[in-house]
Formats: C-alpha cells, sequence, structure tokens
C-alpha cells in the first residue's frame, strides 16, 4: 500500500463574472449604463424653463385677452347700454374674460399661477375706473408696477445683483450661485438688466405722459402692445446675449458657468 499523500489540486482561480457578481449591483449599473449629467447652461433648457414661466404661448395669450378686450370695447361701445356706461360693460367683460380663463384652467387642472397674476392686476385696475368711472384708472396700476420694477431693475444692476441674473439663475442653473463667480457673466447680465429697466422706464414715462393728457386710447394701445410683446422681445435679447457669452468663453477655452 502506498503511503504517499494524494496531492490537492489548487483551487480554480476566481472566475471573472464571479468578481462581478461581487461588486455593487448599482455600481455595476453605473457603469454599463452611466447617465449624462445635465449641462446647466444649456441654453435649450434654458428657453423651454423660460418658457414655461412665461406660461409658454397659451399663457402669453391669455394674458393679453382681458386687456386687449378692454382696450377694444372702451372706445367702442356707446357711453351708455342699459343700466350700465361703455366703460362699465368694458370693465365687466375684461374681468369676466380674466375670470373665465382662471375658471377654465382650474376645471381643466392646469396651472392657474399666470391666469391669477393677471386676475389680480385687472381687478384692481377695474375698481379704480368702475370707482372713478375714468378709463385711465384701469391702466394705473401696471403704470405704477411698471414704473418700480424700471427702477429696481437699474438698482441692482448697478450693486452688482442684477434681477436678470437672479432670474437666469433660478431658469438656467437651478438657483446655483455659481454665475455670481463669473465676472464676464455677471457684466453681461448687468448690462441686460440695465436694458430692462430703461425700457420699463421709457415705456410708463410715455404711459404718464399720456395718462396726464387725458389719451386713453393711446394709453390702451401702448399698454396692448408694450406689454407681452415687449417682454418677449427682451427676453429674446437677453437669451441671445447669455449664447453669445458662452460662445466667446467656449472659443477662449474657459469654463463657462
Amino acid at each position: 500500500m502506498s503511503t504517499e499523500t494524494p496531492t490537492r489540486k489548487p483551487d480554480p482561480e476566481p472566475r471573472e463574472d464571479a468578481e462581478l457578481g461581487e461588486q455593487d449591483p448599482a455600481e455595476t449599473r453605473d457603469q454599463k449604463d452611466p447617465e449624462p449629467r445635465p449641462d446647466p447652461d444649456d441654453l435649450p433648457p434654458f428657453t423651454e424653463q423660460l418658457s414655461q414661466q412665461l406660461g409658454g404661448v397659451k399663457g402669453v395669450v391669455e394674458a393679453a385677452v382681458p386687456i386687449t378686450l378692454f382696450v377694444v370695447l372702451n372706445p367702442l361701445l356707446p357711453d351708455q347700454m342699459g343700466p350700465l356706461s361703455g366703460l362699465q360693460w368694458a370693465i365687466l367683460l375684461s374681468a369676466a374674460s380674466a375670470l373665465a380663463i382662471a375658471a377654465w384652467r382650474a376645471i381643466r387642472k392646469e396651472p392657474i399661477r399666470h391666469a391669477l397674476n393677471g386676475l389680480f392686476g385687472i381687478a384692481l385696475g377695474a375698481f379704480l375706473a368702475w370707482r372713478s368711472t375714468d378709463a385711465r384708472d384701469f391702466y394705473l396700476p401696471g403704470i405704477i408696477q411698471g414704473a418700480i420694477y424700471g427702477v429696481l431693475l437699474i438698482v441692482s444692476a448697478l450693486v452688482r445683483h442684477p434681477i436678470i441674473g437672479w432670474i437666469y439663475a433660478v431658469v438656467a442653473q437651478g438657483g446655483k450661485k455659481e454665475w455670481r463667480d463669473n465676472k464676464p457673466l455677471v457684466d453681461v447680465l448687468s448690462r441686460v438688466t440695465i436694458l430692462w429697466g430703461i425700457v420699463f422706464i421709457v415705456k410708463n414715462a410715455l404711459r404718464i405722459w399720456l395718462y396726464y393728457i387725458d389719451a386713453e386710447n393711446a394709453l390702451g394701445l401702448v399698454t396692448l402692445f408694450g406689454g407681452w410683446p415687449v417682454t418677449i422681445a427682451l427676453t429674446a435679447f437677453t437669451i441671445w446675449a447669455v449664447r453669445r457669452h458662452m460662445k466667446t468663453v467656449e472659443a477662449a477655452g474657459a469654463p463657462a458657468l
């Protein structure tokens, strides 16, 4: 009988797939299918989110309906229509349209914040015009609000905290503050903010002048065409200015915040 001890075969080397099996499944998934990180400075999302802030095309149209009705109906309706004056009918129809838009959005379970913002402004102007029986007072809250916005915009840019910059940070960067460390970008957004402020002040200075010379029809037209059309134009210029800055930074090989 042999006394030799049987030689033990070496353990097989661990298989590669077994080693993979010991890894964290979540880590394995990340290695196989990594999710692309969104670029906070990607301009298409900026425009899409900014459109959402404005309410999109539908929101812009709905916001313009009440003021358009008042501007059109006030000079066309006769001085007296039954128990109410033409001005009062114009006020009622304008306010009713704002209420109807808000109610329709609520029924369809759509966001109503844009409709409520418009409704508040229309309600205050309607109250003032109804009480004074002066159509000019319908536009008075918007004139005061626009003038205040213009001053605040310019002051914010002068103290290097441009309001348009903060809006850009909320809309395009999820509220991050990295843009504050990018001096060229702060300069761009400060100049854009000053432009917004100048436009608001000039527009409302013209409206104040029309208010005092009792040119209510011209006041209505300036309010109508100087509202959303001007805001959309300024928004488009802002997007172009930021895009231009980003392309310049990219061409220079520096990181764009």
